[in-house]
């Protein structure tokens, strides 16, 4: 039996947590058996095509627009670590640089896209989740699992693919205000509209956070001031689709956000704080053949731009601009979809550190297939990659599943993968750090086993997985490939509804690490828990969630050590009239002190309250 570690007030209990799912299933067996059928919803992100979930053997996780409404004061990684269960760390608070860990993967292993587009940092080598306001988003995908073989470097351990707002018929403008603990203020508003030919749809969104101080007395260099480092942020999100003619259509989408956050760099007077730009922009034509006969080219461009000002002295700049096109055609055939593309992206990184590289082209042709026969499902992916700067590369994904009953699916699945090393990796200098400029793009190889129960509203699946990466990167003490690093593990989920309530619950058995000194790989817990529940009666729609976390290292030598930790939230949500609703959330409910990186603050207690205006015809 699997067992998960209960971290509650420094006090360690074991709980045979993993039987719960089928306990609580075969609980809910005979309602579920009654249970009217409803179309699977479709995903994108698992096959670069619109597929139903039910035929989709990868394990992706889709977080709702009502879920993320419900995330007051909550940041983008914070989100994902509650609702998709992958481990986090933050150097504090709101708009801190903070990181995602998925199956144990780094950072640098999370491929993130805005709506389609590739978004990150080339010189960091890692998505920039901090300043990605959540206002404008109108659902997340995330794909656990290698993914390189349909979008190349970067998806080691996964992908996080966020949708924004899109129009829809007719005239829909919202408004919202929200106020809470840490001095937070937020406003957005929103219109979206259109007709037949034409939908539009614009968000503007405003925050602005006192926060708390976000370094302790334990963080390193002496960095601590117990000043509070707030954060504040505009953005801005639109989007246009036009039908041209017949089986013709064209769209774009823009994203900006601005944002302002004050870290610690010691005791001073000096405003301490970086001023970030994200922004994403995109062009696509599509043309319709047929019902199932498609081919859509893409133009578009991600801009990260960082300015650093630790001291009065000129700030650090560190700017990537991705530029990407991309033409792909899918075909729906009776043995299943099959789709061929071509991409071409360019990186370029600019700012106060000179490196001796500073642009690469990256050229990639990939070719699909995902179908069902009868009981027999699968999955294949090929891409082959050219870089400018590290030659080729050629990864793969294939799956299969076997249908056993009409509750039973198990399947079994292989992928490979590669991540070429950031230009700051490579170049970069300074009095802490040195670039390796022989570093190499790493590769893996994963497996991965799974089993799925279905029953009406109910889901249950279990993978096991095992993920070897060669040439691992490591930074500390020095930049060096490390021969290989190995991240194996379980991951159980439970996902159900029964009348008026609805529930989710994963839990992760992991095992991360260097395979050279068989240490732990950092800030890694062996188990977490997360669990939500919530529950509809009348106007009122209310619920609870909780994460409890395992103890994990902070370093790569394995001698600094966070504690495990446990924390509730709780939300509730009361629908005035049809067009105005008032939203309660309650944070951290034990203010529950805990770090998700040594020496840097989490929130305490907050609580905070959301006026929301969305008329109704």
């Amino acid at each position: 039996m699997l067992f998960v570690l209960f971290i509650m007030k420094n006090r360690i209990l074991r709980a045979p947590l993993a039987a719960l799912p089928l306990a609580c299933l075969a609980g809910f067996g005979a309602s579920a058996a009654h249970a009217e059928s409803t179309l699977a919803e479709t995903v994108v992100t698992a096959t670069r095509v619109e597929t139903r979930t039910d035929a989709v053997l990868s394990d992706v996780v889709v977080i709702d627009s009502e879920v993320i409404q419900q995330s007051a004061g909550r940041s983008l990684t914070e989100v994902l670590a509650r609702q998709a269960g992958l481990q986090m760390s933050a150097n504090g608070g709101l708009g801190k640089q903070s990181g995602l860990f998925i199956r144990g993967t780094e950072t640098r292993h999370l491929l993130v896209l805005i709506d389609g587009v590739r978004y990150g940092s080339s010189t960091a080598g890692a998505p920039v989740l901090d300043n990605i306001p959540l206002r404008g988003i109108d659902r997340i995908e995330v794909l656990k699992g290698p993914a390189s073989g349909l979008y190349g470097s970067d998806a080691v351990g996964g992908v996080v693919q966020i949708f924004t707002k899109r129009g829809t018929k007719g005239f829909h403008p919202e408004a919202s205000v929200t106020l809470g603990s840490f001095g937070h203020r937020e406003a957005a508003a929103s219109l979206s509209g259109g007709n037949d030919t034409v939908t539009y749809s614009l968000s503007l969104g405003s925050v602005r956070e006192d926060g708390f101080s976000s370094t302790n007395r334990k963080v390193s260099f002496g960095n601590h001031n117990p000043d509070k480092d707030g954060f504040d942020q505009d953005s801005l999100s639109a989007s246009l689709r036009w039908a041209l003619a017949p089986g013709w259509s064209t769209d774009v989408q823009f994203t900006q956000a601005d944002g302002t956050s004050q870290f610690d760099q010691g005791p001073g007077t000096f405003n301490v704080r970086s001023e970030t730009t994200t922004r994403v922009a995109g062009w696509g034509l599509t043309r319709q053949w047929s019902p199932d006969s498609r081919t859509r080219l893409n133009f578009a461009r991600s801009d990260d731009q960082s300015d650093s000002f630790s001291s009065p002295a000129a700030p650090s700049v560190f700017n990537t601009a991705q530029t990407q096109a991309s033409l792909q055609h899918d075909w729906n055939t009776a043995l299943g979809n099959v789709l061929v593309g071509l991409e071409s992206i360019k990186e370029a990184v600019s700012g106060t550190q000179a490196y001796a590289v500073n642009s690469r082209t990256t050229d990639a042709a990939f070719v699909g297939w995902t179908g069902q026969a009868g009981r027999h499902l699968w999955q294949t992916n090929l891409r082959r990659d050219d870089n400018s700067q590290f030659g080729s590369a050629t990864t793969g994904f294939a799956s299969y599943g076997f249908q056993l009953t009409p509750n039973w699916r198990p399947h079994v699945a292989y992928g490979t993968s590669f991540k070429m090393p950031s230009f700051n990796t490579l170049y970069y200098v300074s009095a802490s750090f040195n670039g390796n400029p022989t570093t190499q793009p790493e590769r893996g190889k994963n497996t991965e086993a799974g089993l799925t129960y279905t029953s009406g509203a109910h889901e249950v699946k279990l993978t096991r997985f095992d993920n070897r990466v060669r040439g691992f990167i490591t930074l500390q003490p020095v930049v060096a490939n490390v021969p290989r690093a190995r991240i194996e593990g379980w991951s159980l989920a439970y996902t159900g509804s029964a009348g008026a309530w609805s529930w989710f619950t994963h839990l992760e058995l992991l095992d991360a690490r260097n395979q050279l000194n068989r240490l732990k790989l950092q800030r890694r817990a062996d188990e977490v828990l997360t669990a939500s529940l919530d529950h509809r009666i009348g106007a009122w729609n209310w619920g609870a969630s909780v994460q409890l976390v395992s103890d994990r290292f902070d370093n790569a030598a394995n001698t600094v050590r966070l504690p495990g930790f446990g924390t509730v939230d709780l939300h509730a949500r009361y629908a005035v009239n049809k067009d105005w609703s008032l939203a309660l959330r309650l944070n951290n409910v034990g203010d529950k002190f805990y770090e998700t990186a040594y020496g840097y603050n989490q929130p305490g207690r907050a609580a905070y309250v959301t006026l929301n205006w969305a008329p109704k015809r």
